[in-house]
């Protein structure tokens, strides 16, 4: 059985180039079983964050702490907000990565079954995915990332780039990965978005995090003039 690999502990986790601060001093801790939306304006550095956090680089300073004592814990994903897909068709897509696993040929052919039959992916599974729409290509990659069983799930901002229909079958995808028990950690800018999906929120301004609380509080009385005001629509810098 898989080690939990949660809670991930962040103890004031900073990110430089040269003399510049991106990030600093962010701690917090990440639950297992939550949905995270991390938010903040333009350039708080909501991307810098999920990839400190997933472990595509590496803090400057502080700490990342994962329960299992591991780096980067195979037991975790992430997907962006344009999808990487190979130059195959979508079964290919999904078999690629199980194969990276040492799943065995058989249990790949169930798996990616249920992933295309779950997802509604079935009747497009020998095309090439570059062929596909946008909507299309991020439900791959979400599909794909759900097949990979993680524990938990980084998103940077999903929809950004889709339009309203394609939004809404992502965002209930989203919502069935929490169900399953898969934790979430999401960017999003989309206030509305938030609302639906948060249950905790984690607001970042100028790379610091200068708010976390439970989404319920946060959408009612926000602690921060920075919070409060990019929940009006005010412009903050």
């Amino acid at each position: 059985m898989t080690a939990a690999i949660l809670p991930l502990e962040l103890r004031a986790m900073g990110y430089a180039v040269g003399a510049a601060a991106l990030l600093s001093d962010i701690t917090l801790t990440i639950p297992a079983g939550r949905r995270l939306m991390v938010m903040g304006a333009n350039g708080a550095g909501k991307s810098l964050f999920l990839r400190l956090c997933h472990g595509l680089i590496d803090p400057t300073s502080g700490q990342r702490i994962w329960a299992d004592g591991s780096a980067r814990p195979a037991a975790q994903a992430m997907v962006f907000q344009r999808p990487v897909l190979l130059r195959r068709s979508v079964v290919a897509n999904l078999d690629y990565p199980l194969a990276l696993t040492g799943m065995a040929a058989q249990e790949r052919r169930f798996m990616i079954a249920r992933t295309l039959d779950r997802f509604g992916l079935k009747d497009m599974a020998d095309r090439p995915a570059r062929l596909l729409s946008g909507g299309q290509q991020q439900r791959l990659a979400l599909a794909r990332a759900w097949a990979m069983r993680p524990q938990v799930l980084f998103l940077d901002e999903p929809t950004s780039a889709l339009d309203p229909s394609a939004t809404r079958i992502i965002e209930k995808m989203v919502a069935q990965f929490s169900e399953d028990g898969i934790t979430i950690v999401m960017t999003t800018h989309n206030l509305g978005q938030a609302r639906r999906l948060a249950q905790d929120v984690a607001f970042l301004h100028s790379g610091r995090l200068i708010e976390r609380a439970r989404a319920a509080d946060f959408f009612v009385e926000p602690q921060t003039a920075q919070a409060r005001a990019f929940l009006a629509g005010d412009l903050i810098w």
